[in-house]
């Protein structure tokens, strides 16, 4: 008994120390990031009835608590850290659980419980070890700004980045009628965007978009999904399997088809069919006739009667949506049938007075003179929707004869004011329509970043002229396209700087600005030429092309940089080698001179020995 009670004599010890001191249980807890996390704390208050207590960060000391977060007299909370920290137990049961509201990952640790029991180590204690642990953000909400014929713009709402910064965004874009594996997934590197416009889209088609959050825990869940169309644009394609066919002297048939499906751009409404009379010699312009056909079917024709005989005509077709209309499609020209002649008689009518044939001959030229002018400016009105035709126009010298002078002036006078009034209503017309108000400057665009198909833009406002700016377009086509048929548009705020877009078809493009106010458009800005799809983060790496009226100064890549250092290095070898060159070939020259001196017939020796220098056995001295 001895034996044994020395060899239990250390725990023995154990056991009345931690009597004495007061032995404190742990447990632990693990909250995620943004949760309310409760620390367990209880005693009987049934017993004791409402006592003090405190909760304290760290170990607990002998007395009261360490680092307190929050403190209660057993009634009422008397002091407390912050608003996170709760008492929301039912203190009169004995419950005293800290909550603390939306934990982060700093307030990991160790969390102490003291209940002030009267008497002498009486405190109750309690340790509770609280673990928090950041997760994947929360998935957004993402809801469409604007929807326009090539492009859309979407916007979100920031969301909890689940206790870790946002590091990007992910846009997925695809087909409406296709799966998410054959979409289109762009990285935004920029995590303090909250809106971002794709380009490059179809018109008239109907798409998918989602995106997700990442942090460095990982990628959240996909946001909600959300399913646009874009607007109709004017068909991009021509009327196909164009034929024109002569049916009688007077008329003509016309057949086509629609547009290719992929270049319709929208619902076809009609189709516009023009005609005019072909005019060989070119001394008088033909009016455009035009028909509006509804588009109905997959093989269109329409009969062009009221035609001249034995005359040819010329036809163009041009598909029309609701949007617009596109590009003519043009076939050969079609001459009608000859006409069949009958005999007739033909009944001569004789002027009495030479006066009165005279006249009708000088108003039938003022006449003529005047419509050819009001036909020259239809003409021109009619043309500029279609090309552009180069005629000479004969001009024809009418010389009055004696016999009547004066009614001749006087016809000519008539002509000349006709003319002149036309001439002036021209002039006035376009002098009216060319007088405005100052518009705004264009702005000064600069590229930020290129990271693979998202592009980063910002612009300088230029001088606003007699009206606020109203806002800014950006126009984006394909390298080699046109910007008359080809162009993206996406519209800003008047207080925005800076846009991020996607590109979802990677290649090389050119961007261009212009700022707008209620007098009117600026002049375009510097064109950016930009190649996306590239990995990594990139800065400009490609020419600038810069308009006559501005010029922007942006920084160098560092591929731009490496290229302008081999440049450097490349200028530099070559001067070494011209200069290397330069020296053997007159050392070769040197060399063969000398050469060429030696071998001469004889030999020339010169020397001195206090005598006059000889010359022997070789060609005279001046001729050398």
């Amino acid at each position: 008994m001895v034996v044994l009670g020395s060899r239990h004599l250390p725990l023995c010890c154990s056991l009345l120390l931690c009597l004495l001191l007061g032995c404190v249980p742990t447990e632990g807890i693990i909250a995620t990031v943004g949760t309310d996390a409760t620390l367990l704390c209880n005693y009987d208050a049934k017993y004791y009835g409402k006592l003090p207590v405190c909760w304290g960060r760290g170990a607990i000391p002998n007395s009261g608590c360490a680092n307190e977060v929050i403190k209660s007299d057993g009634r009422t909370v008397v002091h407390r850290l912050t608003e996170r920290y709760l008492l929301m137990g039912n203190q009169g049961a004995g419950d005293v659980s800290l909550t603390i509201r939306q934990v982060e990952e700093s307030d990991s640790g160790t969390y102490g419980c003291r209940v002030d029991i009267p008497g002498w180590f009486n405190d109750h204690k309690h340790q509770v070890t609280l673990t928090v642990v950041a997760v994947r953000p929360d998935p957004l909400m993402v809801q469409t700004r604007e929807v326009k014929e090539r492009s859309v713009t979407i916007r979100w709402n920031p969301v909890f980045d689940g206790g870790r910064p946002i590091t990007s965004y992910m846009v997925d874009l695809k087909n409406k009628q296709t799966s998410w594996d054959t979409g289109v997934r762009t990285e935004i590197s920029n995590p303090e965007l909250t809106q971002v416009t794709l380009v490059d889209l179809r018109p008239a088609k109907s798409y998918n978009i989602r995106m997700f959050v990442v942090n460095s825990i990982g990628m959240s869940e996909a946001s909600n999904v959300l399913t646009i169309t874009t607007k109709e644009a004017a068909p991009e394609g021509t009327p196909l399997d164009m034929r024109i066919e002569a049916l009688t002297s007077h008329s003509i048939k016309v057949t086509w088809k629609p547009p290719s499906a992929d270049l319709r751009n929208g619902v076809l409404q009609s189709y516009s069919v023009s005609y005019r009379e072909y005019d060989p010699a070119g001394r008088q312009y033909k009016r455009w006739q035009h028909q509006s056909v509804t588009a109905t079917q997959e093989l269109e024709s329409l009969i062009l009667s009221n035609l001249k005989p034995s005359t040819k005509y010329g036809v163009i077709i041009q598909a029309k949506t609701k949007a617009g209309i596109g590009p003519a499609s043009t076939a050969p020209l079609c001459s009608t049938l000859d006409e069949v002649h009958t005999t007739s008689e033909v009944v001569t009518v004789t002027p009495t007075s030479t006066d009165t044939t005279m006249q009708k001959e000088e108003t039938s030229r003022f006449t003529t003179a005047v419509e050819s002018v009001t036909d020259a400016i239809d003409w021109e009105q009619s043309t500029s929707s279609f090309t552009s035709v180069h005629t000479t126009s004969e001009v024809v010298t009418v010389t009055p004869t004696s016999t009547d002078t004066t009614m001749q002036r006087q016809e000519t006078s008539s002509f000349t004011t006709a003319v002149e009034s036309v001439t002036d209503a021209i002039d006035w017309e376009q002098s009216t329509s060319s007088f405005t108000s100052v518009p705004p400057d264009p702005p000064v665009v600069e590229l930020k970043e290129v990271i693979d198909t998202s592009i980063s833009l910002c612009w300088t406002p230029g001088f606003e002229g007699d009206s606020p700016i109203t806002g800014y377009y950006l126009e984006y086509k394909a390298l080699n396209a046109s910007w008359d048929y080809t162009k993206a548009v996406v519209d800003f705020s008047p207080n925005q700087t800076e846009a991020t877009i996607i590109e979802i078809n990677p290649s090389t493009y050119n961007i261009r600005m212009f700022a707008k106010n209620s007098l009117g458009t600026s002049k375009a800005s510097n064109v950016l030429t930009i190649t996306t799809g590239r990995t990594g983060h990139q800065k400009i790496d490609t020419a600038t092309t810069v308009s006559s009226e501005l010029v922007s100064s942006e920084p160098l890549s560092p591929d731009a940089a490496a290229s302008v250092n081999g440049s450097h290095n490349g200028h530099l070898a070559a001067i070494v080698m011209s200069v290397v060159l330069v020296v053997l070939i007159v050392a070769i020259v040197t060399t063969w001179q000398i050469r060429r001196v030696r071998q001469k017939e004889g030999s020339l020796s010169l020397w001195e020995s206090n005598l006059p220098l000889r010359l022997r056995d070789s060609e005279s001295l001046q001729e050398l």
